[in-house]
């Protein structure tokens, strides 16, 4: 059987792993397109035949090209091989992964350096949403050496600031995609909120868990499994995203008050297991129920004073901090821009292969 040569670069993006391609090396037929990256990351659970390493984190990619907007640089579509489904996934966007589009933009030649710092604004094509990279370029490339630290990736690197504007109703159409701030499933309050990422908001002791347990305990637990996943098949639809069974949204996020000095405790399945840290977005859509008056987050929420407020998002391995840049002039708090510290190292490039039929 013949193969064929794509080129590729992959790099860590925030706690993240994903390949990156320039959109004009892969198919335009998205059908087609699927089939590549399938084979590229592989299509078994253990993922033996491709390059992903058999966990959701490590099974992502990003298509990037320059942006047909003229309020951006780069496009950029995010792709979720869903481990050992051999299908994909595009409905949501990726924080950590974006955070990696700059310096792959700057690498392949699509975005040129522009002094000490270069900003690039990217189209997120899965919503439609723009973010702004604010890169280091000290000597007229792109540097991954720094001392900026993030929970969830040893040692230190080069920070990646990603300031996002207004992403609400990324993949739902709207910040309160259910129309409400509370709503009831199976008996637990959840807060439905989509600031980048739809994610459900529950008060963990209403689950009968504290919310200080490890992830594998929590995914040792099968009676919450089943719970969640009841739960989640049934707010899909009011949430706008349609039969939700085995779909990489919404996230479940089990919230308690907490422990390390932060706004918030988090433990969040994405979405059938509970990851060690949270995503990106998801801190945001969190962040966000926290300061939404009467949400589920109300009474558990440790806040500050301040606008730009910042929000310290715990969760298993460290925390993960916003600025959100709140008005408050209207019914609810709108933020108008979140704030964001992420990492991210050019791991490898050259060409990957795959069969020419797929």
């Amino acid at each position: 059987m013949s193969q064929r040569a794509i080129p590729y670069m992959q790099f860590r993006g925030g706690s993240s792993k994903g390949l990156y391609f320039l959109a004009s090396d892969l198919p335009t037929d998205e059908a087609a397109r699927n089939q590549v990256l399938l084979s590229a990351m592989g299509r078994d659970e253990r993922q033996v035949d491709g390059l992903g390493g058999a966990n959701p984190l490590t099974s992502k990619a990003a298509i990037v090209s320059l942006s047909k907007r003229d309020d951006a640089d780069v496009d950029y579509l995010f792709v979720q091989v869903v481990v050992g489904k051999n299908r994909v996934d595009t409905t949501p966007n990726c924080g950590n992964i974006l955070a990696g589009v700059g310096p792959f933009a700057i690498e392949a030649g699509l975005v040129s350096v522009s002094g000490l710092e270069t900003r690039i604004r990217v189209h997120m094509l899965n919503s439609g949403k723009v973010c702004e990279l604010v890169l280091q370029t000290p000597e007229g490339a792109m540097t991954y050496c720094g001392d900026a630290r993030i929970d969830g990736v040893p040692g230190s690197a080069a920070a990646v600031i990603c300031n996002y504007e207004d992403v609400a109703g990324s993949a739902c159409g709207t910040l309160l995609p259910t129309g409400n701030v509370i709503d009831v499933i199976d008996g637990i309050e959840m807060t439905c909120v989509d600031n980048g990422m739809p994610v459900v908001v529950m008060r963990a002791a209403d689950l009968c868990i504290n919310g200080d347990e490890t992830p594998e305990q929590l995914n040792g637990n099968e009676a919450l499994k089943a719970r969640l996943q009841k739960i989640r098949l049934e707010v899909g639809p009011k949430m706008n995203l349609g039969n939700v069974d085995g779909a990489a949204v919404p996230k479940m996020c089990m919230i308690s008050a907490p422990t390390k000095g932060g706004a918030i405790s988090t433990r969040t399945f994405i979405p059938y297991q509970c990851h060690d840290a949270v995503g990106v977005l998801g801190a945001v859509s969190v962040a966000t129920a926290c300061i939404l008056p009467n949400s589920v987050a109300q009474g558990i929420t440790q806040l500050v004073d301040g606008n730009p407020l910042q929000l310290s998002v715990e969760h298993p391995s460290g925390e993960f901090s916003v600025s959100l840049d709140i008005d408050y002039s209207g019914e609810l708090p709108r933020v108008k821009q979140a704030g964001l510290l992420r990492t991210a190292r050019l791991l490898t490039r050259g060409e990957l292969y795959v069969s020419e039929n797929g």
